[in-house]
């Protein structure tokens, strides 16, 4: 795996990773869990608009097990690897890592010799994670400059300890061990970034497997049991050294996105929804006078719904809450994408000014109440804007629509089916989905994309633009 010279993939900075080559494929995590006892898969999708096969599955590669419920999957390298403090500059973007999120499985596949065809070469098993990092359950992947970094949402022993963060060795994929020193009193988790060039890695929450494996349970959440606060730590000494309460009403703090430029010290927190009015937010987390803080800079309302067109779980409030499960932010730090899941609404917001967001594209796809389709779809559509990718170019964004086999159930009973869609973006403001490019995988419930080279939210930066 070594190489005399880094991976052409790699960039020193956003504003050159801008200027990369267009994506003609991608890699993309697809969900069999508890509809057809098939194991999960990994798509390769054209994403080539000049080609003959533009918008189809070009191959899949299912996994060897049945029920791993993949989820947030990345590559071993990226461009961290050219930070100063990498050990290793010159890996290569080349292995895809896979974590099982039911399972705790993670999975090694090889995207070479053919990209087109990549091939399992190790699996590590569940007992081996647990046992080595005393965590279970893992969820994301990132690519460090010291090693690959694994988040574990459950304790080892279930449900009776924290989750944290493990790490995995570049070049044999041996389970390192846990990450952190000194956690304090952190407890949940679920996502996590990092500003790598002033040393701060940010821990956002969600629940304890009893919390979200067989769906939402109604009476944690009115009780606000769920994650709500952002940990700050020291990503040298990997001990917290300061957590942020974003409130008990705002419950599930979930995806993270720190600005890419290296000096830059902000990003933005998706909140699921707040238990005060069933709206959805956004925080910006900043640093000021040596302290981090947050404050809420985008509010997403619930619609209005008639109880016919809503789920049991929501019948009662006679509204469709939007959902915030995914956000991303493209390389220039300017647009930040936001999923509304529930109400099918996918947003692009202008945040030149991080602290004062505009609303400048909004597009309408799927929803619980609406179930909006698409040009090359006329009926209704099961599920809503969830994970999102965006180009390194920033003009094309990809979404999916699955978000976790029992969610899916609870909030769309009818059994969603997996779709793909692509959003053009205009670089001045404002989006529209692509009418050449629908994707539908029927039972196969599509949930990470990972673009060829990389994309907005695989690589971090240590030089400025």
């Amino acid at each position: 795996m070594s190489r005399l010279k880094p991976d052409p993939t790699f960039y020193p900075s956003p504003k050159m990773a801008m200027e990369a080559p267009q994506e003609t494929y991608g890699y993309v995590a697809a969900l069999n869990y508890g509809r057809n006892g098939k194991p999960d898969a990994i798509l390769v999708v054209d994403l080539d608009k000049s080609s003959k096969k533009f918008g189809q599955v070009i191959s899949q590669t299912d996994l060897p097990f049945v029920g791993d419920e993949l989820h947030h999957f990345g590559w071993n390298a990226c461009s961290s690897a050219l930070c100063p403090s990498a050990a290793h500059p010159h890996l290569e973007r080349r292995y895809l890592i896979i974590p099982g999120l039911r399972s705790s499985r993670v999975y090694i596949y090889d995207t070479q010799p053919n990209p087109l065809q990549p091939k399992l070469i190790k699996t590590i098993e569940p007992e081996e994670i647990m046992a080595k990092t005393g965590y279970s359950r893992p969820h994301t992947v990132h690519c460090g400059p010291d090693g690959i970094y694994i988040n574990g949402i459950g304790s080892a022993n279930g449900n009776g300890g924290s989750g944290g963060i493990f790490m995995l060795d570049h070049f044999n994929f041996d389970v390192i061990g846990p990450w952190e020193i000194d956690r304090g009193d952190q407890e949940l988790g679920y996502d996590f970034w990092w500003h790598i060039a002033h040393d701060t890695m940010i821990t956002s929450e969600w629940g304890k497997p009893d919390q979200f494996e067989n769906g939402v349970v109604p009476e944690d959440l009115l009780g606000g049991k769920y994650g709500h606060r952002l940990h700050f730590w020291d990503m040298r000494k990997r001990r917290k050294i300061q957590t942020v309460d974003l409130g008990a009403d705002q419950q599930m703090v979930l995806e993270l996105r720190p600005a890419h430029d290296p000096r830059k010290t902000y990003g933005f927190a998706g909140v699921v929804v707040s238990l005060k009015d069933l709206s959805a937010n956004v925080f910006t987390w900043y640093k000021e006078n040596g302290k981090w803080a947050a404050k809420k800079t985008i509010t997403i309302p619930a619609q209005p719904a008639s109880e016919d067109d809503l789920p049991p779980l929501l019948k009662g409030f006679k509204a469709v809450p939007p959902l915030v499960t995914d956000l991303n932010l493209s390389l220039d730090d300017r647009y930040l994408y936001v999923s509304c899941w529930g109400t099918g609404e996918f947003h692009q917001y202008d945040v030149s000014d991080p602290f004062d967001p505009k609303l400048v594209g909004k597009i309408e796809i799927g929803g619980i109440a609406r179930k909006k389709g698409h040009p090359q779809h006329d009926g209704r559509l099961l599920g809503g804007p969830q994970m999102v990718d965006i180009s390194r170019d920033g003009k094309r964004v990809y979404v999916t629509n699955g978000l976790y086999s029992t969610w899916d159930d609870q909030f769309y009973p009818d059994l969603l089916e997996g779709w793909m869609v692509r959003v053009n973006a205009n670089p001045n403001g404002g989006m529209e989905l692509d009418p050449d490019f629908f994707l539908q995988t029927g039972e196969l419930r599509l949930h990470q994309v990972r673009l060829e080279g990389g994309d907005a939210s695989t690589d971090s930066y240590c030089y400025p633009s």
